[in-house]
């Protein structure tokens, strides 16, 4: 299978927004791409109140999320299983 969207290599993965609902997060990379992962894979934001799961920021110019009112974030290189350097 071929693809049309080319991910260079040294380029780390970008977000431009990201939206929580109540079993996922959606994080929607710069290249068009959309994640969606499990809100259980992170029991700090699974067991987290609605209100502070929305209360999200795209930090470090795209490169992580960052949850204020929790004190905690995620790297997007991270939730796609890749080193900030690959």
């Amino acid at each position: 299978m071929s693809s049309s969207i080319v991910h260079h290599p040294n380029s780390p993965p970008k977000a431009t927004s990201a939206r929580v609902s109540d079993e996922h997060l959606v994080v929607v990379l710069a290249d068009g791409r959309e994640l969606t992962v499990p809100l259980a894979w992170f029991d700090w934001l699974a067991s987290a109140a609605p209100a502070q799961r929305v209360d999200l920021e795209i930090v470090e110019g795209g490169h992580g999320i960052w949850w204020p009112s929790l004190d905690d974030g995620l790297s997007v290189a991270g939730l796609m299983g890749v080193s900030e350097g690959d």
